[in-house]
């Protein structure tokens, strides 16, 4: 099986829609579902997520499934007091805090202890992604056991999940067990950057998920659409 996690557009975060150019890019990454023949389709909750997903729907001729434990983490999750006592997203602690004075030696177990994550809900968020994201991929054919899937059926389906930008980390940070901070110091994504992950379906039963590419965009340079990354640097 292969797992496309697909990034929602350039937002409009109060009403939760797309701007025009988060449109121009989900007509972009539609194409590119189709293109590569996408078999299934899911999707957070949320209206950015939805509007992303809508061209590839069009285009396939399939409808989008619901998976609400897709849905972007929320402010209880990711604000952190940390450094300045000023309320803000782990998002928005400097990379560097992750990082310094041994936090980066900083174990999966080990991540909530660093500082930002510590002072954050992300201990929860992780223990609520992790147990249905085992459940979604239970109902794709992949059962985790012990660090590895064993595998029910083999799945030769290609799966889109259209969602967002902290919820994809904390799903990786689960899927390839990486710890947390690493992900939110080392790891970001771009608008409608796509995320590809393998399940092979191996002769012993057993697999484990291997990411193919990260946030790719290339989808927008074939559109003719600008490579600004999160609005804030040409690529």
């Amino acid at each position: 099986m292969l797992l496309y996690i697909v990034r929602h557009g350039d937002p409009i975060y109060e009403t939760d829609g797309l701007t025009e150019r988060g449109k121009k890019q989900a007509e972009a990454v539609g194409k590119r579902m189709y293109d590569a023949k996408i078999d299934r389709i899911f999707c957070s909750p949320m209206g950015r997520a939805r509007m992303t997903a809508e061209p590839a729907c069009r285009l396939l001729g399939k409808e989008y499934t619901v998976e609400d434990w897709t849905h972007e983490l929320e402010g209880k999750y990711l604000n952190t007091p940390y450094p300045d006592g000023q309320m803000k997203s782990i998002t928005f602690v400097q990379n560097t805090c992750y990082r310094e004075n041994g936090n980066q030696d900083l174990t999966y177990a080990q991540a909530f202890d660093c500082p930002g994550i510590r002072e954050s809900g992300m201990k929860q968020a992780i223990e609520y992604v992790e147990e249905h994201g085992r459940d979604f991929l239970a109902r794709l054919g992949y059962q985790e056991e012990n660090g590895v899937y064993r595998i029910l059926w083999p799945n030769e389906e290609r799966v889109a999940l259209f969602c967002h930008a902290a919820f994809t980390r904390a799903w990786m940070s689960v899927l390839f067990h990486i710890p947390l901070h690493t992900l939110w110091a080392s790891f970001s994504l771009s608008h409608t950057g796509v995320t590809i992950v393998e399940f092979r379906n191996n002769e012993n039963g057993l697999t484990a998920p291997q990411c193919l590419c990260f946030s790719d965009t290339s989808h927008l340079y074939r559109a003719g659409l600008d490579l600004l990354h999160c609005n804030r640097i040409e690529m």
